[in-house]
């Protein structure tokens, strides 16, 4: 009789049962991300992102140069957006837009990504379902900024960083929260320039890309990085100093920069970053895998 391992038998069906609920949940996010509705919403999302990088990039070297002021994040971009014929409408499809990819990550996070798991690490779906629950989190974040602009009653983001701070400051613990969030800001930021210097951005993308693509994400990846890790120095400064209007945000981080020797070179090669971000948004906007 042939030899029979009962524990063998008991991994395979195991084995056979994990997979298959994989299954299930996978095809459920991917029948979410392909309905053709929604998946044009969500990649819609991606150009209001490209847009809104772009504007704030204008902003920068606007500063740079010593123009017209304006708040270099994503509430300036927003405003300055607004005001422009067509400005409200494209809000409000940013709304849509936002929402949906708000979803879509939602939908990962919950039943795991569309495409094939890692077989030898249960650890990466864990890991890929915490990213994009996280970014189901900044997108919802963006829709309701969107929303506030579109009905005129957007707020600057560095002034709520700032109240938000000086809050938080006023306890041990939530002094503790702030350096807590701030070292996550600065891992995201750092998460940011090594998948760019890597091209680990490139899996993200479904077809074969150009040497332009991977260009401009390498770039985008790497100035958006930088420019999120400044975020959370500033806030840890803020902090050390007992300053919390130092911790404004994007703006903030911006405005330091140019205050500093050579600081107008320097911010104008962070706004020209932060440009080649919101070009390659859309270039995701036509290759993401969804």
């Amino acid at each position: 009789m042939p030899d029979i391992n009962p524990s063998q038998g008991s991994s395979t069906s195991s084995n056979s049962s994990s997979s298959a609920s994989y299954d299930d949940s996978s095809s459920t996010a991917g029948r979410i991300a392909q309905n053709s509705i929604f998946e044009r919403f969500a990649r819609a999302g991606f150009v209001v992102t490209g847009i809104v990088h772009l504007i704030i990039g204008y902003i920068a070297i606007r500063l740079a140069l010593g123009g017209a002021g304006g708040t270099a994040d994503q509430s300036g971009a927003m405003t300055e957006l607004a005001a422009k014929p067509g400005g409200i409408a494209a809000l409000w499809v940013g709304v849509v837009a936002f929402t949906i990819m708000g979803l879509w990550r939602l939908a990962e996070a919950a039943f795991g990504s569309s495409s094939s798991p890692d077989a030898d690490s249960k650890k990466s779906e864990v890991l890929n379902r915490v990213k994009a629950f996280a970014l189901a989190v900044v997108y919802f974040a963006f829709a309701f900024s969107a929303f506030g602009f579109a009905r005129g009653s957007g707020k600057s983001s560095s002034g709520q960083s700032t109240g938000i701070t000086a809050r938080l400051m006023q306890t041990t613990a939530g002094t503790i929260a702030l350096v807590a969030g701030a070292l996550v800001i600065i891992a995201v930021g750092g998460y940011h320039v090594y998948k760019g210097v890597s091209q680990n951005f490139l899996e993200d993308l479904e077809g074969p890309t150009s040497s332009l693509v991977r260009r401009l994400g390498t770039i985008g990846y790497i100035a958006k990085g930088l420019a999120i890790a400044a975020v959370g120095l500033l806030v840890i400064l803020a902090v050390s100093q007992s300053a919390p209007d130092k911790a404004a945000g994007l703006d903030g981080a911006f405005k330091t920069l140019g205050a500093q020797p050579y600081g107008a070179a320097l911010l104008i090669m962070a706004g020209i970053g932060i440009i080649t971000y919101g070009l390659y948004s859309f270039a995701m906007a036509r290759y993401t895998k969804m």
